[in-house]
């Protein structure tokens, strides 16, 4: 049956449905996760997603903040810098007041002044760049995770104390991250007076790296660091045992991805790699660990449990503040510390970690890790 409507009723009725919508949305808090979930990096972004979803699920279920559930709101930047302004602004446009991301640093750094400038509280899980958060002077903008003048130091500290090598090869990725840490290495060893071969950038996506390979084994180097992720770091470990390269490589977080044992195989054995401590083995985290491996996830990769714990720290300032409101948000969490399970952690002033750890693991090429003392 049709029914013809006056202009007045329809427009009423219009109005009735939006204000219904509205009434609806304003049932959620939604929380935003911005990163890789199309491209090589994806996952990345499943791990930091992961995170978020089990501290959602154990928020909601204990009544979730100020009497509203917790809702994610998935957005693919694909991990690629032109991407960040596009979801940044669409997370603005959709009216998210809260994200969780971006995930890699390229696309984190791109996406920043569009949050902070719109009063949008950012926490990144994984971005490491010093240049996300250096000099910015924002007010919106956080990490969980500490940044590669932190990890590089520990890298470095590990490679003078315990490797011993007399010549290193430094190859990066020519991106904001790899570069970034992989400088950030070069200049602690060559401050301990060890040599470096060369410093050298690498295409990202290339298949074949072969003319670096041979450049590392004429230079004499006996040892290899790589800043950059795993597609690239899986490809010369692979190519470089064709060739008959035999010394150590070592690489951050962002090479510590599962995915690169099917890329590089048995070449993967005894590779090094930086990542944060593995907060699944401390015994006051036995309910969040259950958390995940109910749901079949994996609690113990690089940046699940700091994606669940910006998660908390979002729900936590939102309670501490009393309002779903970004500016007291942000105003709360640069003032507290929040308990979570990577720790007691707190800011400073420009919104990175005043404390962090990242430990040394020895990768096996049976997908398994273990620490180094």
């Amino acid at each position: 049956m049709n029914i013809k409507l006056t202009p007045i009723a329809a427009a009423a009725g219009l109005a009735a449905g939006m204000l219904l919508s509205t009434a609806a949305a304003a049932d959620t808090i939604k929380i935003g996760i911005a990163g890789p979930f199309t491209g090589a990096l994806t996952q990345y972004g499943t791990m930091v997603k992961e995170g978020v979803d089990t501290a959602i699920e154990k928020i909601n279920a204990d009544g979730g903040v100020l009497g509203k559930e917790l809702e994610a709101v998935v957005v693919d930047d694909a991990c690629e810098p032109k991407q960040g302004p596009v979801v940044a602004n669409r997370m603005v446009n959709d009216g998210i007041s809260y994200v969780v991301g971006h995930v890699c640093s390229g696309a984190t750094i791109a996406a920043t002044n569009i949050y902070d400038d719109e009063g949008v509280v950012m926490v990144s899980p994984s971005a490491t760049a010093p240049d996300v958060t250096e000099g910015k002077n924002y007010h919106f903008i956080f990490r969980t995770i500490g940044r590669d003048d932190q990890q590089g130091p520990a890298a470095a500290e590990y490679i003078i104390d315990k490797v011993k090598p007399e010549l290193v090869a430094v190859v990066h990725d020519k991106q904001s991250y790899g570069q970034g840490i992989a400088a950030a290495v070069r200049d602690d060893l060559e401050e301990a007076g060890i040599d470096i071969a060369f410093f050298e950038g690498i295409n990202a996506g290339d298949t074949d790296y072969s003319a670096v390979i041979t450049k590392i084994k004429s230079s004499g180097a006996d040892f290899v660091y790589y800043g950059g992720y795993h597609p690239e770091m899986g490809l010369l470990l692979r190519q470089g045992a064709e060739q008959g390269l035999d010394i150590t490589f070592m690489g951050p977080e962002g090479a510590g991805n599962p995915d690169i044992n099917a890329i590089g195989g048995d070449s993967v054995e005894g590779m090094l790699v930086t990542l944060p401590a593995d907060f699944t083995q401390d015994e006051s985290n036995e309910s969040v660990v259950k958390a995940f491996e109910d749901k079949d996830r994996d609690p113990g990769g690089a940046f699940q449990m700091t994606a669940y714990s910006a998660t908390i720290a979002i729900a936590e300032a939102i309670k501490g503040a009393d309002a779903d409101d970004s500016e007291k948000v942000a105003d709360w969490l640069h003032e507290n510390e929040v308990n979570t399970p990577i720790g007691n952690i707190s800011w400073n002033e420009q919104g990175d970690l005043n404390d962090f750890q990242f430990d040394i693991f020895t990768w096996h090429k049976d997908g398994s890790k273990t620490v180094n003392d």
